[in-house]
């Protein structure tokens, strides 16, 4: 498998997609020229961890903004996870019950924040390192699927104005569709609408707000909010 020396040549979508295709097991460098150095892990061709060098949204950050939580629990649970060296995640599930498909759905809209801010990088050196031990807060069960790195990530060939215009012209895909009735709003409603909705659905099937619910119901509440915040995902994050 041979990658593109520099980032400027190709795109982040197509590195991606070549090691997909491959299986790669390793970690994609990008070393800035300025000297920041961005590491994307991989396992068999599934992205498991992304690590920004510089400012990125935080796990608290990302379930503030969702407001899945209040900021009194993130701060303790914060505080917790550093006097006790564990996971901010970890922490969140065990010591404040929060549900492990909220902390989950969340970690994976962080990679995909930090992905997309490797995306606007204009130009760096591009390597692939097997030997680089991935971060103890790595995704294993299960990675990232190829429909969340992938999925609207600009390729190559999509580069130049004439493309862009087609594909602005382009009716919106089964997915998308899907995604603006899952939320309940018409085809390009306004962004600040569809986080209404988003909003009103998630604190109508937050686990932790049916606190009454059975094990089953809980399950069920759980579901929905990962088909929920998908949809979301899909059109805004």
């Amino acid at each position: 498998m041979q990658l593109p020396g520099r980032l400027r040549s190709t795109t982040l979508g197509d590195l991606l997609g070549s090691l997909h295709r491959a299986r790669a097991s390793g970690t994609l460098e990008l070393l800035e020229d300025r000297g920041r150095v961005h590491r994307i892990h991989l396992t068999q061709g599934f992205v498991t961890a992304v690590e920004l060098d510089g400012a990125g949204l935080s796990l608290a950050e990302i379930l503030r903004r969702e407001h899945v939580t209040d900021d009194d629990v993130l701060r303790r649970s914060l505080l917790r996870a550093m006097a006790s060296r564990r996971l901010h995640g970890e922490v969140l599930v065990h010591d404040f019950r929060m549900s492990p498909a909220i902390v989950g759905n969340a970690l994976r809209r962080q990679i995909d924040a930090r992905l997309s801010a490797i995306e606007e990088i204009a130009d760096a050196r591009v390597a692939f390192r097997v030997a680089v031990r991935q971060p103890r807060w790595a995704l294993q069960s299960p990675p990232l699927d190829p429909r969340e790195f992938l999925h609207g990530r600009r390729r190559a060939r999509e580069r130049g104005a004439a493309r862009r215009e087609v594909a602005d012209a382009s009716p919106p895909a089964e997915a998308d569709l899907s995604a603006w009735r899952v939320l309940g709003v018409p085809p390009g409603t306004e962004v600040a609408e569809v986080k209404r909705a988003y909003r009103r659905l998630a604190r109508a099937v937050h686990p932790d707000l049916h606190p009454d619910a059975t094990d089953d119901e809980r399950r069920a509440l759980e579901a929905q909010f990962v088909v929920i915040n998908e949809a979301y995902r899909a059109l805004v994050a």
